[in-house]
């Protein structure tokens, strides 16, 4: 006894009121998973591929759903014997039913069954530039030089010899795409692909222009001047409008990216719109208090340390941070670590500066393992001793 389909709705998950965005997503979904390629030998992923694959055939199309509707499987009865469980996908042009999903797995899709003579805009440039901390903080402008190209002067971009015009593809027909037949889990499929002798223009240039040699483009060293904006962080890109690769067919030029990098700074760090750095104070400033000079990126600022400072006491000096790229007039801060430095080299009148110091705060440490620092212990005799007074 043959087994019973399930509901094509029920297959892809959907309500039968789903409309035709949902139906898609949800069969995109369990082609991904299911997919032969992707499970290689699983004979029940592959069942439930074209179980899948066979419902979004019929749900996908308006006439064929309407049938499925009011008739069910059977609408389809009079195809029985076909590839997937008595649905016949022979003849149907599988590249119209199922490119735009395929094409994750077989690089084809709508985008190569699309003839390619419409006007496209160019492909985009990245490229790369170096600058300082500061630069990054306050902005700045750079030059770079690239090699772009520029629409053939001799043939105007149209790749052809000067007298020659492009000819229609014989291999397309001018359409720009091919359909090619195969075998495939579902029987013979058609599938359309963009035309290889012609790259889906539907023209070819039989005599080439010298200068480009047909390309239609000539390359040159082109100096580019690039604005920097102040707050751009390392990793961050600029970009430069129709400064890419030409159009093609009339098409605007694509987009120059220039990728920042920020080279490091001995003192500042940065994260986010906050600068992060230590500063040494002498152990006297930390004692006593005082003005100490602390550098920032705007210059070296006076900040008054309170007596009794310890190390690794942090400071914040507002808005002397990195200003924001949507509002220049707002800035981060700066937070600086005070790290107390311990003198070396004293002389001896140092030496004993401090040895005073000590002795006057109370902070002289007798020293461990003499026989002043350690309590003596009691002998027997002493215990005894103890005793006898106690009574």
């Amino acid at each position: 006894m043959a087994e019973q389909k399930r509901d094509y709705y029920e297959v892809l998950g959907v309500d039968r009121n789903a409309d035709e965005a949902t139906i898609k997503k949800a069969y995109r979904v369990l082609a991904k998973k299911y997919h032969p390629d992707a499970n290689p030998g699983d004979k029940e992923a592959e069942k439930k591929f074209k179980e899948a694959s066979e419902a979004y055939a019929v749900l996908s199309d308006a006439e064929k759903r309407k049938q499925y509707d009011q008739f069910g499987h059977a609408a389809f009865d009079g195809s029985a014997g076909g590839g997937a469980g008595g649905f016949d996908f022979s003849g149907m042009d599988m590249g119209d039913i199922f490119g735009d999903i395929f094409g994750d797995f077989f690089g084809g899709g709508s985008r190569s069954r699309r003839a390619n003579n419409g006007p496209m805009k160019g492909a985009n440039i990245r490229t790369s530039i170096r600058i300082t901390f500061e630069e990054a903080v306050f902005g700045c402008e750079k030059e770079i030089e690239l090699v772009l190209k520029d629409e053939c002067k001799t043939c105007h971009g149209s790749g052809a010899k000067p007298g020659t015009s492009k000819e229609t593809c014989p291999k397309c027909g001018g359409k720009g795409k091919v359909v090619y037949s195969q075998q495939s889990l579902f029987g013979m499929v058609q599938n359309v692909q963009s035309c290889p002798d012609c790259n889906g223009t539907g023209q070819i240039i039989k005599e080439k222009c010298p200068d480009c040699r047909g390309t239609g483009y000539i390359a040159s060293k082109k100096k580019i001047q690039v604005s920097i904006p102040a707050g751009i962080d390392d990793g961050q890109s600029v970009r430069i409008r129709e400064k890419g690769e030409p159009g093609v067919n009339g098409g605007p030029r694509g987009d120059l990216l220039v990728e920042v990098v920020v080279s490091r700074h001995p003192i500042f760090q940065r994260q986010d719109m906050n600068i992060y750095s230590t500063a040494p104070i002498s152990f006297a400033q930390a004692a006593l208090g005082g003005e100490v000079r602390i550098n920032t990126v705007d210059g070296d600022v006076l900040y008054e340390v309170k007596p009794g400072t310890q190390t690794d006491t942090k400071i914040r000096l507002k808005g002397k941070g990195v200003p924001s790229l949507r509002n220049k007039a707002v800035r981060g801060d700066q937070y600086v670590t005070l790290v107390v430095q311990v003198p070396t080299g004293l002389n001896e009148a140092a030496k004993e500066a401090l040895r005073a110091f000590d002795e006057q705060t109370g902070q002289t440490l007798k020293k461990q393992g003499t026989a002043e620092a350690k309590p003596k212990k009691k002998g027997f005799k002493d215990k005894i001793k103890e005793a006898f007074d106690e009574m």
